[in-house]
């Protein structure tokens, strides 16, 4: 079967769903791929003789494991692990952890197929890779996150390493997770490596590390925006999620000259028409990361609208910047926001819009940063900690942002130069679906039957 005519997209998708049954976040990645890449492989059919794609959307290894830890009560608790070895062509396995109770397979093989473009987007060179579990850190003691933590590491050590498969922070998995899984890989091989990223600064970690995803992502929509002639400067931005993404999102966007007036979590969102400032953000912070509170409670102590178990994509807003979750975003969010004058939607998030959603906005040729390209800031500092382990030094604030900013400028490029139609209209899905893949793809090639 071969996937470069457009007939055989469906044959390709329906072997895909039979061999990968009840995944469908990793059906919905592969098939926005293989919609990008149908004509490309057409005019380049020797990707197609390679048998690349039908290669590329299987794992290189997959390992799943169980871990038991006991709760402060003394009780016997077991979760499930995982670490998907997507593709290591142009480097280690790079991609992050995920502690939360939405975990499963294809959560994460979506996630880590989606990771092999976007790293290779960022131009270091790193292959894709996913981990984590099912266990849900909200609730649980330190002691209590430590024990799983140390559990979770003493079955992942011996797949991972600094030239194998170097693993970093995601959704529950922030600094003092990967303090608890640091040292109990360290305990266990006897060696200070860089095996993680997202680490302390006393210990190997980066300067903007934590700032990277939610900064990166402004750096993406702002090349976007000089495309129109435009900026952040006195516009009305929509963000969701009040986490790390959120929370730095928020913070670059305010020193840029916008005005962000939404956050929201799980239950639901605020309206802050005056804007969240930098004090404002401070309390969210706090709220989000030593509370560990719900953000109804920034709308108590400013008084502003809170909208219960809603999104805030029916506020009216130039710009959005999902940072919270996948398919949170769904075909009658993108009306709502294209109807409310939107002209930019950039993720934050992976796969925050259901296709019918990106339908919507390329139907009204809006700027639209996918994911693997938008949010790549993240991993792209995790590569640049990676670097200074391997030099054993500590490059400034100012030169890792600097070189943060590079990178999202030449992942933009490459979106442009694989994504610009003939009437002008670039096409950020298809520069960088088609972007990452030659990079993966050719080195693939180079290196035979692997």
């Amino acid at each position: 079967m071969s996937v470069a005519s457009p007939n055989n997209t469906a044959a390709f998708m329906a072997d895909l769903k039979a061999k990968n049954a009840a995944e469908p976040e990793f059906h919905q990645a592969v098939h926005e791929v293989v919609e990008s890449l149908e004509d490309f492989l057409n005019e380049h059919p020797k990707y197609r003789h390679a048998r690349i794609l039908e290669r590329i959307v299987e794992p290189e290894r997959v390992i799943m494991f169980r871990i038991p830890w006991v709760n402060d009560k003394g009780i016997m608790c077991v979760n499930r692990g995982y670490r998907i070895e997507m593709n290591s062509a142009i480097g280690p396995y790079k991609g992050g952890l995920r502690f939360h109770p939405t975990v499963t397979l294809g959560v994460l093989k979506f996630l880590a197929f989606e990771q092999v473009f976007k790293n290779s987007l960022t131009t270091l060179p790193m292959g894709g890779g996913k981990g984590g579990s099912d266990f849900d850190p909200k609730g649980k003691s330190d002691n209590e996150v430590m024990r799983f933590c140390q559990s979770f590491m003493t079955e992942l050590y011996r797949h991972i390493g600094p030239n194998t498969d170097i693993p970093a922070g995601d959704i529950g998995v922030g600094g003092r997770e990967i303090g608890f899984l640091f040292g109990q890989y360290k305990r266990i091989r006897n060696e200070f490596t860089g095996v993680l990223t997202g680490k302390g600064l006393n210990w190997g970690g980066s300067l903007i590390r934590p700032e990277a995803t939610g900064y990166g992502n402004v750096y993406f929509a702002r090349e976007m925006l000089k495309t129109k002639n435009e900026d952040f400067d006195g516009k009305k931005i929509l963000v969701s999620g009040s986490g790390n993404v959120a929370q730095y999102t928020v913070q670059k966007v305010t020193q840029l000259g916008g005005k962000v007036i939404t956050l929201s979590d799980s239950s639901g969102y605020i309206l802050d028409p005056d804007g969240i400032d930098d004090k404002k953000l401070e309390y969210v912070m706090h709220l989000k990361n030593n509370k560990r509170g719900r953000i109804e409670e920034y709308a108590k102590k400013y008084g502003v609208s809170y909208f219960k178990n809603k999104r805030p994509w029916s506020e009216k807003g130039d710009i959005a910047l999902p940072s919270a979750t996948q398919n949170e975003i769904d075909e009658a969010d993108a009306l709502a926001l294209i109807a409310n004058g939107c002209i930019c939607v950039s993720e934050g998030a992976n796969m925050p819009s259901s296709p019918e959603a990106i339908h919507v906005f390329i139907k009204n040729k809006i700027l639209f940063g996918p994911g693997k390209a938008a949010n790549a800031g993240g991993v792209a500092v995790s590569g640049l900690e990676m670097t200074q382990n391997s030099m054993r030094l500590s490059w400034t604030r100012e030169e890792i942002d600097e070189r943060l900013q590079a990178i999202m400028r030449q992942i933009h490029s490459t979106c442009c130069s694989y994504g610009k139609n003939e009437n002008g209209f670039i096409n950020y899905i298809n520069g960088a679906n088609i972007g990452g893949f030659v990079k993966v793809a050719d080195a693939m090639m180079a290196q035979g039957a692997v």
